[in-house]
């Protein structure tokens, strides 16, 4: 949940900011000179959505290494540490993938697969998780984790997330130049006012949530997807399937407070709406169907 959270919210972050940054270098008027041109406003659209995106890739695992305080093992320090490498090493190489950096953090039971290229990625475990599953249970996790990188989730996310951008950046500049027109405009003048960069922001808010459904509804597919990439890897499904059930019993680790406001819960409700992963029960379901 912690990379894909970071990843939505650094490059919503980026792609507001460019957008403001953008209309003060009247970019927006540009686009509006002669009624709204709507040819170069996917143009523009496209370039602010996916910049966003395709920047919160590159960055994802020196952001995701701040956030967490994950410490890289550099040279096994101990049998633990010289376990976690040569699981990830083994596992990466059944799935095909260059060696991941392999990271350990202080806190709860938790793990987390980032990086913007498959051989180039971050496997990272909390010191809750070694502390309270077995090794088995462990090497599903890192198996899962491993998935993640061997499907290129981080990657088909970025398009995705660009997709969804370009459609908020888009229709929020539609909207927005409806609402100036039919509600601001004195005169003839088609140059945007304030009540089209005041509708636009708003827009690209309520959008931008709105399109964080959509995301977190492929994420969890993904998650189903890493679920059984694990049960691959290790030959059948029933050390994931206990892997979940403990993770189920255990109370996950908390998101770093710069990450704290997501809103993204596991919990039932609207939350749901905006949850990176299924609920225990499903996954477990899921991967016992598929050993049927």
């Amino acid at each position: 949940m912690k990379r894909i959270f970071l990843f939505i919210a650094t490059n919503l972050a980026v792609m507001v900011v460019m957008s403001v940054v953008l209309s003060l270098l009247g970019v927006n008027r540009f686009l509006t000179a002669n009624g709204l041109n709507l040819g170069m406003l996917m143009v523009f659209s496209l370039v602010v959505g996916f910049t966003g995106a395709i920047f919160s890739l590159l960055i994802s695992k020196p952001m995701a290494k701040w956030s967490t305080g994950a410490q890289v093992i550099q040279a096994p320090s101990n049998s633990t540490e010289l376990w976690l490498v040569n699981t990830v090493k083994m596992l990466s190489e059944r799935a095909g993938i260059g060696m991941p950096e392999v990271a350990i953090y202080q806190g709860a039971p938790n793990a987390f697969a980032t990086g913007a290229f498959k051989d180039s990625a971050l496997v990272a475990v909390s010191t809750g998780l070694l502390e309270n599953m077995t090794r088995e249970e462990v090497e599903a996790v890192l198996g899962h984790e491993v998935a993640h990188v061997a499907n290129g989730d981080m990657i088909t996310m970025t398009l995705i997330q660009g997709v969804v951008n370009t459609f908020v950046v888009f229709l929020a500049r539609v909207v927005g130049y409806a609402v100036d027109q039919a509600f601001f405009k004195k005169n003839d003048d088609d140059r945007p006012g304030i009540g089209y960069m005041l509708t636009v922001l708003v827009c690209e808010i309520l959008f931008g949530f709105a399109a964080s459904i959509i995301v977190c509804w492929f994420s969890r597919q993904r998650e189903f997807r890493a679920d059984a990439g694990s049960a691959k890897l290790l030959g059948n499904g029933q050390p994931m399937i206990n892997a979940l059930s403990r993770l189920g019993g255990l109370v996950p680790g908390e998101l770093p407070k710069s990450m704290a406001a997501s809103g993204i819960s596991d919990k039932a409700g609207i939350a749901e709406l905006f949850s990176t992963h299924p609920p225990m029960e499903q996954r477990i379901a899921a991967l016992r169907n598929a050993g049927k």
